[in-house]
């Protein structure tokens, strides 16, 4: 049972984490989120689930001596009561301080798993420039203070067995000595005999409550894990759905941003932004880094939301739509391509489950990936590595293009798609690019100006805002920031304009 549980549990934080939105994992770090679903998981079952057995025998137990101890001396039991805030106040005092460290010290473990994923991630740069000491060095440190903590922490947590031994046995000196008194005193309410009994049935509670007061303080240090885990199942997802949603949306006629700004904390990144994109159509979205060209591209999927005006296709506001029915229109393909640890056919495959094999290699044809892909002896079978690092950057970002070919949809985003290429890559997956852009809706953000001389409209956004558009040639004429910009990248051609 207790292995079903913590299974349900990790399903549940696994199903909450895919379903968050972006802005969620640029706040948090990736090994945290790691180290709930991992080690704060594991906390809970060993500290919590290992102790609810004991939780629910000891106190029945106990329960049933002391009824004992009353039937046979109210007086005396009455006394034994009246220790125990003593007791209960020391070993919850305790407790508070364990469930704090223990919440510092899982907090620490995911900063230690953040160090290490961020290490694996960039371990190339950390030998390109021989910062190898350096960052071990890091861990080091960071390691040493967990370290600390955590013997901190199971120095309380190990306190707990000989202060409940030390307890019981303060009570049974204080009884006895008590209930000596009430054996020769003048009242003659309990007799020998029935003192020894007495203190024999209550001798049999001391192991049961140490028990207890065992699981407590595990309990205590599972409930800091159990804390964190909440505040991943609990965090508000922030993109919602209507009720009764568009499941299946359709695509005809425009796109068109009305009167829409976006903020991510308190400046506006996005202002006044209005657009029509016809369907069939390509807009280039160019401009300063930072501009907002991205967060343009970001709203129409619904990866964040608007906070004033509204997004809407063929006329209907995108929040009419489900996520699944809005995102089922578009395909996106991104500056840093994103695999996956497998093969080519599942990575090509990822957004059209029941696709054959003769589809997925007529995508890898039209995106020029299957030139490379057939040199391998299990061709679309073969596995792709940790995010495709058996792959170079070209031939990871015509993977990403056949995949998108394959799901074929009305709506493309490209994000910087060439930016990062080397000619003959960017020549190769330029081509696979045009050939997927036809007769499709094209929202690109270009990088090198020359791949969208040919679009139907070009937006400057800089500081948020739309400073220019029209075609290329019309921007060219008007001198301003498009000009700039194009005249940085080719001099020799403005050259000849002149």
């Amino acid at each position: 049972l207790r292995n079903y549980v913590i299974r349900d549990l990790r399903n549940s934080i696994f199903g909450k984490i895919v379903k968050m939105p972006l802005s969620f994992y640029t706040n948090e770090r990736k090994g945290d989120i790691i180290s709930r679903m991992t080690s704060d998981v594991q906390e809970v079952e060993w500290s919590i689930m290992s102790s609810i057995e004991m939780i629910f025998r000891d106190p029945v137990t106990i329960i049933l001596y002391f009824t004992t101890l009353v039937l046979m001396s109210s007086q005396l039991t009455l006394f034994a009561i009246m220790l125990l805030p003593i007791s209960i106040l020391i070993i919850s005092r305790i407790g508070k301080s364990l469930k704090k460290q223990s919440r510092q010290g899982q907090r620490r473990m995911g900063i230690l798993v953040s160090t290490l994923e961020e290490t694996l991630t960039g371990m190339r740069i950390i030998k390109a420039f021989n910062a190898e000491d350096k960052v071990n060095e890091r861990f080091t440190g960071m390691n040493n203070l967990f370290t600390r903590l955590m013997i901190r922490i199971f120095r309380r947590r190990y306190l707990a067995s000989p202060l409940s031994e030390f307890m019981g046995s303060l009570v049974m000196i204080i009884l006895t000595y008590y209930g000596g008194s009430l054996v020769l005193g003048n009242e003659g309410s309990l007799s020998s005999e029935e003192f020894i009994a007495y203190i024999v049935i209550f001798s049999q509670i001391i192991n049961p409550a140490k028990s207890f007061s065992q699981a407590y303080y595990n309990i205590q240090k599972g409930l800091a894990s159990l804390e964190r885990i909440e505040e991943i199942l609990n965090a508000d997802i922030k993109i919602h759905e209507k009720e009764n949603p568009i499941n299946e949306p359709t695509f005809n006629k425009a796109i068109e941003y009305r009167d829409v700004y976006f903020r991510y904390e308190t400046d506006d990144v996005l202002k006044n932004i209005n657009a029509k994109i016809e369907k069939g159509s390509t807009i280039a979205l160019v401009g300063p880094s930072g501009g907002g060209k991205s967060t343009f591209a970001d709203l129409l999927p619904r990866f964040f939301d608007t906070v004033q005006g509204e997004i809407l296709i063929d006329g209907i506001p995108i929040r009419d739509f489900s996520l699944k029915g809005l995102r089922s229109l578009m395909g996106i393909v991104t500056q840093q391509p994103i695999l996956f640890n497998d093969t080519f056919f599942n990575n090509i495959a990822f957004g059209k489950p029941d696709a054959t094999e003769e589809e997925v290699i007529e995508a890898a044809k039209i995106a020029n990936a299957w030139e490379f892909i057939s040199q391998y002896p299990n061709h679309i079978y073969t596995n792709i590595g940790e995010c495709g690092d058996k792959l170079s950057g070209g031939q990871k970002q015509r993977v990403s293009i056949a995949r998108a070919v394959l799901k074929n949809p009305p709506i493309l985003i490209l994000d910087e798609a060439t930016s990062a290429l080397d000619t003959e890559s960017e020549r190769l997956v330029q081509d696979a690019l045009t050939k997927l852009m036809a007769n499709r809706t094209s929202i690109v953000i270009a990088h090198r100006l020359s791949t969208i001389v040919h679009a139907d409209e070009i937006l400057v956004i800089d500081h948020g805002e739309i400073t220019e558009r029209g075609k290329h040639d019309e921007l060219l004429k008007q001198n301003g920031m498009y000009r700039k910009l194009y005249e940085i990248q080719n001099k020799h051609v403005i050259d000849g304009l002149a």
